[in-house]
């Protein structure tokens, strides 16, 4: 697959949102040390209708529309006096829009549902880290030779997460469609919601969890050359699995603790981590509702708190599975008001000495109910949901649940896991997925 790109097209605003310059101040969550990453990601479009429109030529006004509320996609970040990251919005601010061509079918390349990656790297903007700053928000239409195409977009973390990001897109995407009624109006007023107590008062398990290390930075660890591979995961597998521990344990346990409890085991022996090292399953939790009071249905701002369950590797490794789905479930319950009152506190005390979760850290995370389908913009939701980082949650080596290409043909029964690890990892690793698709659980 090669990808010719026609023009980097510059798109502002369809209406001017603001009359003078000015900052907005970002939360104390959008500045989390382990959010200082560009999050690239792409979704994948069929041409079902055979309509001649031109992807590019759809979606470009849509987005212009769409930023005139959703204008601090358009800004620039940089560092505030206290060091946190703020956002300067200026009259003539833009945002990037590639316009692209790849010289092939996405029937040709299975809908990437199990692509190259290298590959596949070309349909993502990839800015450097001084052009992230300037222009935190990057996309990138490619169109293919069938008419499909794909949205790519780089996007800085501490502007939103991906149901933010999703919020914007649904909006974009309703407006291409001719929708022009908004669902709601976007919110920032991000510090005032979610700002610190007064006075601060970091309490409870966010200390177990989190220390200060000045200077760490997880995204620079040497971990060795990360590779990313795809792995299927059959219903019936997972079913059996579910039901041989509920015989053992008795617990009722979803498949984010269960399946995510047998990778972190699988990727920590694969790594050979030693056995006195504390290991940590990092994931985010939804937090919206969760504080008090909810956010508004507009907050578009970072609205997830990284939660975590950690053990020694000796014991990961040889206590029963259910022990360590179990410990994932427990660690759900931290999940608070207060938890999400204390990380902010303890951010507002200590961000300059470096806050982290440390070594160790695998990341999960879940897309296939995160809303994708709904971003539409005339031919159809998109068939094919892909991340790109490898930098997430603390973690180079992250993992993401994924729903199957809804064009795959073959593949309705269950999911993929598409794993980031170290690349003389992964063989043991692809081993220990190999028994699971044989029901050798070793449990």
């Amino acid at each position: 697959m090669k990808v010719q790109v026609t023009e980097t097209a510059l798109i502002r605003p369809s209406t001017v949102p603001f009359a003078d310059d000015h900052t907005l101040a970002l939360s104390h969550l959008d500045n989390d040390h382990s959010l200082n990453v560009t999050f690239r990601y792409l979704r994948a479009y069929v041409n079902s209708t055979n309509t001649d429109r031109n992807p590019f030529q759809v979606i470009s006004p849509a987005i212009a529309t769409a930023l005139h509320h959703y204008y601090p996609l358009a800004g620039s970040l940089r560092r505030a006096s206290n060091g946190r990251y703020e956002l300067l919005c200026q009259v003539d601010q833009s945002l990037p829009l590639v316009n692209a061509s790849a010289d092939c079918t996405l029937e040709s390349v299975n809908y990437l549902d199990d692509p190259d990656m290298n590959s596949v790297e070309q349909l993502v903007p990839d800015p450097s880290p001084e052009e992230t700053l300037l222009n935190p928000c990057a996309l990138q239409v490619t169109v293919f030779k069938c008419g499909g195409f794909t949205l790519g977009a780089a996007i800085h973390n501490a502007l939103c997460d991906g149901l933010g990001a999703t919020q914007f897109f649904c909006m974009a995407a309703d407006l291409a469609r001719g929708v022009d009624q908004i669902k709601f109006q976007p919110v920032w007023d991000r510090a005032a919601l979610l700002g610190p107590r007064n006075p601060p008062r970091p309490e409870g398990p966010v200390r177990e969890f989190l220390s200060l290390e000045k200077g760490f930075n997880p995204y620079k660890q040497d971990v060795g050359h990360v590779v990313r591979a795809c792995f299927y995961v059959e219903d019936e597998c997972l079913d059996q699995l579910k039901s041989l521990l509920f015989e053992q344990c008795g617990l009722g346990l979803t498949t984010f603790e269960i399946l995510g409890a047998y990778i972190w085991r699988a990727k920590v022996k694969a790594s050979k981590n030693p056995g006195d090292e504390i290991v940590k399953y990092s994931y985010l939790m939804n937090i919206r509702k969760i504080v008090k009071p909810p956010l508004p249905p507009g907050y578009w701002g970072n609205g997830c708190v990284a939660m975590y369950a950690k053990v020694s590797a000796k014991d990961l490794t040889e206590q029963p599975l259910w022990k360590t789905a179990e410990l994932i479930k427990k660690s759900k319950s931290n999940a608070s008001d207060e938890y999400v009152r204390s990380f902010i506190d303890l951010q507002e005390l200590h961000y300059e000495e470096g806050i982290t979760a440390g070594k160790g850290v695998s990341g999960f995370t879940d897309w296939r109910h995160l809303g994708h389908s709904a971003v539409d913009f005339g031919w159809g939701g998109p068939v094919t949901v892909l991340p790109l980082s490898t930098n997430f949650l603390g973690s180079m080596e992250p993992c993401f649940f994924l729903p199957y290409s809804s064009s795959s043909t073959g593949k309705n029964k269950g999911f993929k896991v598409l794993v980031s690890l170290c690349e003389t990892a992964m063989p043991a690793f692809k081993e220990e997925m190999e028994k699971f698709s044989r029901k050798e659980f070793d449990i």
